[in-house]
């Protein structure tokens, strides 16, 4: 996928920024406080097709792809890792003059928004949905990552996994996360997941994720932080937002009972309110 085609989610919103080392896709509207939206692995823009335009009503809001990821050409590929995006998003935002009074971040986003106050941007709030701040545990702690990594340095590896990708198995991948989606929010999983592009970047990004310096400095960010956990998520056990609210020193924790991991595509309403209320 080169470009957003007029049936994506919020397309007339969307636009193309060149900036080194990256070639971006934004979607941006309305006006007021900012609000950065950060997506997770394997995601894009259209995680956020519910929750944006209740947020414009009353902010101004940017949603971003990662490199490779969605309609980011990604233009440097050993700047997929947590600290080198952070980086590239923040000088993104300068460039731009975006001053986010809040950051949200899902899933690996949340560690992208916690990194991106500790290199200098101070938003009033961070929020956190079911924000993936923990290593992989046992033995897929060891072999998720040289997995991943393997098949990124592998010739046509995302061809591979783009082939294998069909309808009854994104069913079944997005049903593991705890979430229960329409027909339409699995129709575009179906889609993103079987581009080769992103699927490249989203092993990319993997190959290079590392959270163990951010996990030891959790203590020391001092960023009001608002995490928000469904309890019936698959994929980062709620146990984890707990966690990382002991350790923050200013965070709260909201949990939600019978939402999953993509708690914001199943009640964009109920979201849109705790992220929005003070």
């Amino acid at each position: 996928m080169r470009w957003p085609p007029r049936d994506w989610p919020l397309s007339d919103h969307s636009r193309q920024i060149l900036h080194r080392p990256h070639r971006w896709h934004v979607q941006e509207a309305g006006s007021g406080p900012l609000i950065l939206l950060i997506h997770g692995a394997g995601g894009a823009t259209q995680s956020f097709r519910h929750l944006f335009p209740i947020l414009m009503q009353t902010h101004h809001v940017v949603a971003i792809d990662l490199p490779g990821q969605g309609f980011t050409q990604m233009g440097a590929r050993q700047r997929c890792g947590l600290d080198h995006m952070a980086e590239d998003i923040l000088s993104l935002c300068h460039a731009q003059g975006w001053d986010p009074a809040i950051i949200l971040g899902h899933s690996a986003g949340g560690a992208i928004a916690l990194r991106l106050w500790e290199l200098g941007l101070r938003p009033a709030e961070i929020v956190l949905i079911n924000a993936a701040l923990s290593n992989f545990k046992g033995v897929a702690g060891l072999l998720f990552p040289i997995m991943a990594k393997a098949l990124a340095a592998t010739p046509f590896s995302a061809s591979i996994v783009t082939v294998t990708s069909n309808r009854n198995t994104i069913r079944n991948l997005i049903r593991g996360t705890g979430s229960k989606l329409d027909d339409d929010g699995l129709a575009l999983y179906y889609r993103l997941l079987g581009d080769r592009s992103h699927i490249d970047g989203t092993l990319s990004m993997m190959a290079q994720w590392s959270l163990d310096g951010l996990l030891a400095r959790l203590p020391q960010i001092s960023a009001p932080v608002h995490l928000i956990s469904g309890l019936n998520d698959k994929t980062v056990p709620p146990s984890v937002s707990r966690d990382a609210a002991a350790r923050l020193p200013q965070a709260r924790l909201t949990e939600l009972a019978q939402l999953g991991h993509l708690a914001h595509e199943e009640n964009a309403a109920l979201i849109a309110k705790l992220i929005t209320e003070q």
